[in-house]
């Protein structure tokens, strides 16, 4: 009978012991977990207050102040995260709706698509947006071309409301796109980019040598450098990169319009808004 209890009382003890070691792990887990998310979250607010700050800093009138609309980067240190900032004037990409398919062709060739590919995405795009079904002298698509493709919407037929949706033009590859989103928009109306903000591709589809002028762009400000207060289109693409002394990433990219949004307290129109986090 005492063996018997003894046994009892050991696997009594076994059974606690594995209970508090299950509750230690399962606190474990919840602590690390929620220092995760504290982290993540942190970082996150770190970037959201750079895109803030940027939205002040490149319409200040101080020439001195001023953060400028290309591309270069600027750093900013917000309580314990380093936040690398870069501004891009919209004005500085190729407009989906108002780029000639020369243009257009000179961009895809410049981030590294094939001649005859190029040719023939520029010239889709322009079917895309335009109102007629007739396809461009140097190709194109129009119905007929996206239905012999199995695909089962055709052109268009009018403007670009997002940059995204050039990935619905025939012909264009997943692997295109991710090359061209950074240098296209549909908010400048510019049939060419501004030369001033610019992107690299942007400036080697215009014929200009990017290398000097981005390297240019990287120095900082000296007296007497332009000020760009009151140019460009007044709708930025920012980027804010965001890291904590942890480790903890964020990464925040969007597109805003300057000016009264209809939101309290907000001095600009959100466009699009990207947001991201990378481990530790």
């Amino acid at each position: 009978m005492r063996g018997a209890a003894l046994i009892l009382v050991l696997w009594l003890t076994a059974l606690l012991a594995a209970l508090i070691g299950a509750f230690a792990m399962s606190a474990q887990i919840e602590y690390l977990q929620g220092r995760t998310l504290g982290s993540g979250l942190a970082a996150a607010q770190a970037a959201r207050a750079a895109l803030e700050y940027a939205a002040t800093r490149v319409s200040d009138p101080d020439p001195q102040r001023q953060w400028l609309p290309d591309g270069r980067a600027y750093p900013w240190r917000f309580a314990d995260a380093e936040v690398e900032v870069r501004i891009v004037d919209e004005s500085g990409k190729l407009d989906l709706n108002a780029a000639d398919a020369a243009t257009l062709a000179a961009l895809m060739r410049a981030v590294g698509a094939q001649p005859d590919l190029a040719d023939s995405v520029s010239a889709a795009i322009l079917d895309w947006r335009d109102a007629d079904d007739l396809t461009q002298p140097q190709g194109g698509a129009e119905d007929p071309q996206y239905a012999a493709a199995g695909l089962p919407y055709g052109a268009k037929d009018a403007p670009f409301e997002t940059v995204a949706e050039v990935e619905q033009v025939l012909g264009m590859t997943p692997a295109l796109y991710d090359a061209l989103a950074a240098h296209l928009t549909i908010h400048s109306g510019l049939p060419i980019p501004d030369p001033r903000f610019a992107t690299g591709a942007a400036l080697t589809a215009m014929g200009i040598d990017a290398a000097p002028v981005l390297a240019n762009r990287e120095r900082p400000p000296l007296p007497g450098d332009p000020s760009f207060v009151g140019a460009g289109s007044g709708t930025y693409s920012i980027d804010s990169h965001a890291r904590l002394r942890d480790g903890r990433e964020s990464v925040l990219r969007a597109v805003v319009r300057l000016g009264p949004s209809g939101v309290p307290g907000s001095a600009f129109t959100v466009m699009r808004w990207e947001e991201g986090a990378s481990p530790r």
